[in-house]
């Protein structure tokens, strides 16, 4: 440990000011000693500071400079990714800065010996992140000397440098703190910086994606990026009639819509209580005549999504599709619009008493809160369904379900919470409770609804955001923040999506 370090207390970020060039000046030359004449001149610190003050920052200890970060924002699409660094600063003239660029190029950043290894330039590259977000640009870019290169220059290219660095079979100091504070190489600039003899006038484009990054729309809908979700443990009783049905749903959706919910999700089945009328009948064509009622149901959800301003999800109903039975849902979005889903995989109970045929849509849905998926009971128990909605971004999974038993409830359950983990989103899922000893096949139910997450430090420890009181007729609401699904993917302590072979093994849905 030096000197510096053990009398070392106050470390303060600070916006560069013309005043402190000298001192800067000076800073920079001893950080560069292999180039003792590369430093900025003070004109071209006054041009900095004058397009873009909030961009030029200095790192000071005990009131003295020990580093600074240096930066404009470019036009992606004006500069191609083979380029050299005095194109990107205009020949020092940074014409190349605009306000309306898209990235933050980071042309100089530099620590003084004295004081490396106490981690200031981790919190230079912290501002630069904090400065993208805040001006909702789409990432950082910069050209990273490799000031080791020589050494190796005879024996290998700049990419295989970069694969041994990665590799741990060269330990690059520069090249290994840019890859630990989450930039990744893109490509190789060869003669980058001229008269950068140690690098070999080589660089490594190195990228770091702002994920909070959104595209400007010209629209007056955004997506929510924390959302209210309303699960309906619904009570299985006997009905009159349609209408008698649809005034216990709207009694639900009525009051999550009073809580600001921006989904009510109903179960598996949740309109099966009437059957009870058709009880004389055999099991198939009892719930053959359910499916008549369904084409009703939906128009009535449409409407109540309108009235009440929240996006519904219908559990499912059969449906007569072509003379063949499916078990089927509808997303009614709270603008109006309507999408189907389909319950892909039936069980063997549901194929031999009710003659069902499974779907074969795999799909995700936009709403204004995110990507969404929707799979019935059963469907949850295939890991690859969820695997390829992940795959198309996929934010909240709901799942509908109807149990008879525990047992039954607790494989929805677990495959429920491994889904939460593998596919790095929420999971939320419903089913009905009480007896319908009128209907054939469906004469008791289990349920606890819940709403899973992934297991990692902004979650819960135990992955369960919220859960409902086993066997009791409730609504469950939660909220849940989709930024932290985007931290999670990269920063998270493991990254399941993001650290899958795909190189050894992929899952796809056929066409």
């Amino acid at each position: 440990m030096t000197n510096i370090e053990q009398k070392t207390h106050n470390v303060e970020l600070d916006f560069l000011k013309i005043e402190d060039y000298e001192e800067f000046k000076e800073v920079m030359v001893a950080s560069y000693p292999h180039m003792p004449d590369s430093y900025w001149e003070e004109k071209h610190i006054k041009k900095l500071l004058k397009i873009f003050p909030e961009g030029q920052v200095v790192i000071k200890v005990d009131d003295k400079i020990a580093g600074s970060a240096l930066s404009i924002i470019i036009n992606s699409s004006k500069f191609d990714e083979k380029h050299t660094y005095n194109e990107i600063i205009g020949n020092y003239t940074f014409n190349t800065h605009t306000k309306y660029g898209d990235i933050l190029y980071g042309i100089e950043i530099f620590i003084k010996p004295d004081y490396r290894g106490m981690r200031l330039g981790r919190r230079l590259y912290d501002y630069r992140k904090e400065l993208c977000e805040k001006l909702n640009l789409k990432g950082i870019a910069f050209g990273g000397r490799i000031p080791k290169y020589h050494q190796y220059s005879k024996r290998i290219t700049p990419k295989q440098y970069i694969e041994k660095v990665k590799s741990k079979e060269i330990h690059d100091l520069v090249l290994n703190f840019q890859l630990s504070n989450d930039f990744y190489p893109v490509r190789i600039l060869k003669g980058y910086l001229e008269d950068d003899k140690v690098s070999r006038e080589n660089a490594v484009l190195m990228k770091w994606e702002n994920i909070y990054y959104e595209k400007e729309t010209k629209t007056a809908q955004t997506i929510k990026r924390e959302v209210r979700i309303g699960l309906i443990q619904w009570q299985m009783r006997l009905y009159k009639d349609t209408e008698d049905l649809i005034n216990q749903a709207e009694f639900f959706i009525d009051s999550l819509s009073k809580y600001n919910s921006d989904f009510a999700v109903f179960p598996e089945f949740f309109n099966a209580p009437l059957m009870a009328k058709y009880n004389e009948l055999s099991e198939p064509e009892a719930i053959r005549k359910l499916a008549g009622y369904t084409e009703e149901l939906v128009k009535e959800f449409s409407n109540l999504s309108i009235s009440y301003n929240i996006n519904i999800i219908t559990g499912s109903m059969p449906e007569m599709v072509n003379g063949d039975l499916y078990n089927v849902g509808y997303l009614c979005r709270r603008d109006g619009s309507i999408e189907r889903y389909e319950k892909i995989h039936i069980t063997p109970d549901e194929f031999k008493v009710w003659g069902l045929k499974g779907g074969s849509k795999i799909q995700t849905f936009d709403t204004d809160c995110g990507k969404i998926g929707i799979l019935i009971c059963y469907d949850i128990e295939f890991p690859e369904v969820s695997r390829i909605m992940a795959e198309d971004g996929m934010d909240i999974l709901f799942v509908p379900y109807l149990t008879d038993t525990q047992n039954g409830y607790s494989r929805v359950r677990n495959c429920g919470q491994a889904r939460a983990i593998e596919n790095e989103c929420f999971v939320a899922i419903t089913g009905s409770v009480g007896n319908l000893p009128r209907v054939s096949n469906m004469n008791i139910q289990y349920s606890q609804s819940m709403v899973f997450t992934p297991c990692d430090f902004p979650f819960p420890v135990n992955g369960i955001k919220a859960e409902a009181t086993p066997n009791t007729e409730m609504i469950l609401i939660c909220d849940l923040e989709l930024d932290l699904l985007r931290e999670l993917h990269n920063y998270g302590s493991v990254r399941t999506l993001k650290d899958r072979r795909l190189d050894i093994y992929e899952v796809k849905k056929r066409n």
